[in-house]
């Protein structure tokens, strides 16, 4: 089962990140049909279990970011109908997406990441200081991807309006200390770290959520220019944490490296962009990996798991 088989590209939704969504769907749908695959785009709506059961697809290619597509609830939905998917599956995911609980593990692993704490916004009461922290602070939804939400907060004042800004739109947010430093990102793909890119922000202080996706918003530095020892440091890294969640195909690893060179893993993303911007496509193409034989590959994997059991991998994990 290869060219011949029915893939169905899952994008847009109703998260913060539809807009992302559609462009890595469109991206992907490009790309399969390049490569002579019968593909078909599916929006994550109220029809898309009537439609995903008429198109019976061989495989879903989940293009699908933020809640939804990498919380679990997508890969759930699939793996009741039977259903084989690209990415992780629901438990990988939900730990993957809740910052709170992922630094939890890569902290109890010894893996470094910078320190944290957990605030609900959502009780009516919202706190005034930021707990045992000191500022500056990083503050972020515990359960966002694409830096939605982000905001450094350097005075009490910056504080008090960032918790009044988040209590409208979350119940929980994380503050992490703030590390100054250098902007990193590896990506996985199989069981394979990606070269280290580096990611240089050309209009705002970090990777916020412009810089990722409008054009000329930042500059991606593939493969970084650092040392052997730091960049094989940061993939040892990426791939640790990608396997302590149990992720699986593809992820990227996001990181803060200091002026003295220590690395700290800031998360994990289950399911990277595939975006004209986005980093992991920058970091397939630095060894010699086009775009449409990333899509490939990561087709390949969902058939493969469908040629092994006869049927969708049921698995969660």
């Amino acid at each position: 089962m290869t060219k011949s088989a029915k893939i169905a590209v899952v994008m847009g939704g109703g998260s913060s990140e539809r807009e992302v969504s559609i462009q890595t769907g469109a991206g992907v749908m490009r790309a399969l049909h390049a490569l002579g695959y019968d593909a078909q785009s599916l929006d994550y709506d109220a029809r898309f279990i009537d439609a995903v059961r008429v198109l019976e697809p061989d495989a879903v290619f989940n293009a699908l970011h933020g809640l939804g597509g990498e919380s679990g609830e997508l890969q759930g939905l699939l793996d009741h109908l039977g259903i084989a998917y690209t990415g992780s599956g629901l438990r990988a995911c939900a730990l993957a997406l809740d910052k709170h609980l992922a630094k939890k593990l890569f902290a109890a692993e010894g893996l470094p990441t910078p320190s944290w704490e957990l605030f609900d916004v959502a009780g009516g009461t919202l706190p005034l200081l930021p707990g045992s922290l000191d500022l500056p602070l990083v503050v972020k939804p515990r359960d966002e991807g694409s830096s939605v939400g982000v905001a450094i907060v350097r005075t009490h004042e910056q504080w008090g309006k960032a918790m009044l800004e988040a209590a409208g739109q979350y119940t929980q947010i994380l503050a992490e200390e703030y590390v100054p430093g250098r902007e990193f990102a590896c990506g996985i793909v199989g069981e394979d770290a990606l070269p280290v890119v580096e990611i240089i922000p050309n209009r705002d202080e970090f990777y916020n959520y412009e810089a990722k996706y409008e054009a000329g918003a930042s500059t991606h530095v593939v493969p970084a220019e650092i040392g052997d020892d730091l960049a094989g440091r940061l993939q040892t890294l990426a791939l640790s944490a990608h396997r302590l969640l149990g992720l699986r195909d593809y992820s990227r690893a996001d990181f803060i490296v200091t002026p003295e060179g220590r690395p700290y893993l800031l998360e994990i993303n289950a399911t990277p962009g595939l975006t004209a911007t986005s980093l992991l496509p920058d970091a397939a193409r630095a060894i010699g990996m086009s775009y449409e034989a990333l899509v490939e590959r990561l087709v390949g994997f969902a058939l493969a798991r469908v040629a092994a059991t006869g049927r969708a991998d049921r698995r969660s994990g």
